[in-house]
């Protein structure tokens, strides 16, 4: 990829390779990450970057560069969560505990002092979860269209449950990785999103072909839990301090009218709660 660098490890161990463009690439005892600094930058601290359920941290590398290039103070880490990307083997309980309790072993063993985190959807959750469960730690948290509270109901979020429903059913092979963009978009799913999917498919040794990579039991669990649990508690009032943003996308479906008021009534009642609503940002806020 250009000059980036990717290296692996053991879970035992800790390798980092560090490229021309400032990316390294790294899996310490739990998950694998990517750090990305601005061209001869020397940062002081790190945002953690979370992705949303069935990504990966690349997904936010294009809007980290714009990042650390405005702010060369900071390095971005972009994370692959449990049981995504080339974290797939990370053992441990498949609930935003268990992905909290990954980042601090994270944070423990990069160089930089982590100052940060920001998470989409899914991964808004996680990092919600990891400021109630390490208070004080942080300075800054971004939640990008992740909504604090409970959805037993999954609403906003019917669209995610049917792809995760469209994956558990998919045949164990394709033969070309277009073959299993076309069973996707067969599904009535639109191109982008198989495409986006089609990331996560590996190849198989024997006898050619490829297969989707997640385990979809283990992305199920950790979606359950993302929907049951209320995280508001988390940023009412932020600890220490904290200074916690929550970013809407206008156009989301995942903030409901009262969401929105009660993020707006929070944000009035504590001076490091920020509420930004784009009004032009789907749920993709990124890339919108």
């Amino acid at each position: 990829l250009g000059g980036f660098m990717t290296a692996r490890s053991s879970f035992e161990g800790r390798l980092v390779k560090r490229g021309a463009a400032g990316y390294a690439c790294a899996v310490t005892a739990l998950l694998h990450h990517g750090v990305l600094t601005a061209p001869g930058a020397t940062p002081t601290r790190s945002l953690l970057f979370l992705h949303g359920i069935l990504g990966q941290g690349v997904n936010w590398r294009g809007f980290a560069r714009q990042l650390v290039a405005q702010r060369p103070e900071w390095a971005a880490v972009l994370v692959d969560l449990r049981a995504h990307g080339d974290s797939r083997d990370v053992p441990g309980d498949d609930d935003l505990a268990g992905a909290a309790r990954d980042l601090s072993a994270l944070r423990d063993a990069l160089e930089l002092p982590v100052g940060g985190v920001l998470g989409h959807s899914f991964g808004g959750k996680v990092a919600l979860r990891w400021v109630a469960d390490d208070p004080g730690a942080l300075e800054a948290l971004f939640v990008v269209d992740s909504l604090p509270g409970a959805r037993p109901d999954h609403r906003g979020s019917e669209g995610t449950v049917a792809v995760v429903d469209l994956l558990a059913e998919l045949p164990a092979r394709f033969d070309r990785r277009e073959d299993f963009v076309a069973h996707v978009v067969g599904q009535g799913q639109p191109e982008t999103l198989a495409r986006w999917l089609a990331q996560s498919l590996d190849r198989i040794d024997d006898g050619g072909g490829v297969r989707f990579g997640l385990d979809v039991a283990r992305i199920r669990a950790l979606l359950g839990d993302y929907f049951a649990t209320d995280l508001w508690g988390a940023v009412d009032p932020p600890a220490g301090s904290l200074s916690a943003h929550l970013i809407i996308g206008g156009r989301s479906t995942v903030y409901d009218a009262d969401a929105r008021a009660r993020a707006q009534e929070l944000a009035a009642r504590h001076d490091r709660v920020h509420a930004h609503v784009l009004e032009a940002a789907d749920h993709w806020v990124h890339v919108d």
